[in-house]
């Protein structure tokens, strides 16, 4: 089980990290054109969780739904889920792309812009909203094929975008004169040609290949499976949306300088997030199978396994980002504001950022178990039913420290709470397993 988890776990990894290198990358070339340019990166956030949400909700719930259909070797049923899914999310992603564009300006400022950053963030997020149909749909069926323990060719469908835009970026910056409109161009560039790979894939390689003949409009059964898979991952979404709009305001007292501190400090923690990601992005397809053949010995195995090896890498990049703060946040700003305030902020979460680890792994067994309420609590605290409270008390206490100390303050609280959940559904389990 262990050498199973890691096997599909490897791939998700390496291109969750190759991202998280991308999006530093990308967080230094626009680092470049000035601090307020560097907080419209910040305040992208908001736009791209909105877009990731639809991705990773629907995503999840057509994948959770197709891993127990193929463990019980019901292909038509996941055919039907895979390509119903698909439909979805370009329809629901145009839909973003052109309401986003249209309320740019409230958007931008909900999100936390200042009328310094405003004018940067109006052109980044309004070319980044144009790709929400593809951007959506690649979400979508990268999980897919993960899910059809396929993780190998999803990692070389995220990969090759994001090693192209680490190129493509600077060019459309410098090259072409584009400036902050040339980072987004070349997001939306190369997540087109990611999801051209992921669909030639599916048809090639997938379980599930994509044809109009699948769709169908959902019918009560499956929005309640769809809904019960995916509504955890699409509100910890929004809940991530909403922790960076909290985080953006409560910095936004204390000028650009403090919303560019938080979004350095959000994309380089982002690499030990991305690593638990894809730890649980490897335990998820063995939890499905599993959890559909009632091989209920496996599933705990898996657990134990995974929660180990997310505390393990986690406080091991914890560690590097906690003695190497300072040089690393030099790597993008050379403010002498930015600097302390992304500094402290970056030690600060290192501390607590392992700890993270089990209450992610513990929401990716509820939710691909089906205990869909509790995924959604738990995968909430930490995005913004614990930090919402947190950000409203500290920073009017101790002023920009409350706003360092927020998330390391949820982390603490989100682990305490994850402990008897995690408790509760190993229990559940073996109840499951006694009936079987």
């Amino acid at each position: 089980m262990q050498r199973l988890v890691l096997t599909l776990a490897g791939p998700a990894i390496l291109a969750n990290l190759v991202t998280a290198i991308y999006n530093i990358c990308d967080t230094y070339f626009v680092g470049t054109l000035g601090t307020s340019a560097e907080g419209a990166v910040g305040i992208s956030f908001v736009a791209m969780t909105l877009i990731q949400s639809v991705g990773f909700g629907l995503g999840q719930g057509t994948g959770n739904a197709m891993a127990r259909y193929l463990g019980r070797k019901e292909r038509e049923k996941a055919c039907v889920f895979s390509n119903t899914g698909l439909a979805c999310t370009l329809l629901l992603g145009l839909a973003i792309a052109i309401l986003g564009n249209v309320f740019i300006d409230p958007l931008c400022i909900l999100a936390g812009s200042t009328d310094t950053i405003l004018p940067y963030a109006r052109v980044f997020v309004g070319i980044i909203l144009l790709g929400a149909p593809f951007m959506c749909s690649t979400l979508l069926l990268n999980f897919q094929l993960r899910m059809e323990g396929e993780a190998f060719y999803s990692m070389l469908a995220i990969m090759s975008g994001a090693i192209l835009n680490t190129f493509l970026t600077p060019a459309l910056i410098y090259g072409a004169g584009m400036g902050i409109a040339g980072s987004a161009t070349s997001t939306v560039l190369c997540e087109f040609m990611s999801f051209c790979i992921l669909c030639f894939e599916m048809n090639k390689i997938g379980i599930t290949p994509i044809s109009r003949r699948w769709v169908r409009v959902p019918d009560r059964a499956m929005v309640r499976e769809i809904f019960n898979g995916g509504f955890p991952s699409f509100i910890r979404q929004v809940m991530l949306g909403m922790a960076t709009t909290l985080l953006n305001g409560a910095a936004r007292p204390f000028g650009d300088a403090a919303i560019a501190a938080i979004a350095i400090v959000q994309r380089v923690s982002g690499f030990g997030n991305y690593v638990q990601i894809g730890i649980g992005q490897g335990f998820q397809p063995t939890v499905g199978y599993n959890y559909g053949a009632k091989k209920f010995d496996r599933i705990r195995a898996g657990y134990r396994f995974a929660v180990r090896t997310a505390l393990a890498a986690v406080a091991a990049i914890s560690v590097v980002t906690f003695v190497f703060a300072e040089p690393i946040v030099g790597l993008f700003s050379d403010d002498p504001e930015v600097i302390p305030i992304a500094v402290l902020a970056l030690r600060l979460e290192s501390v607590t950022l392992p700890l993270t680890g089990s209450a992610m792994i513990t929401n990716f067994l509820l939710q691909t178990t089906g205990r869909m309420w509790r995924a959604t609590i738990l995968g909430a605290c930490r995005l913004g039913l614990v930090l919402g409270p947190v950000v409203l008390v500290l920073p009017p206490m101790l002023g920009l420290l409350g706003v360092q100390l927020a998330q390391p303050v949820t982390d603490l609280i989100t682990f305490a709470i994850g402990l008897p959940m995690a408790w509760s559904i190993l229990r559940e389990l073996r109840q499951e397993e006694r009936t079987a």
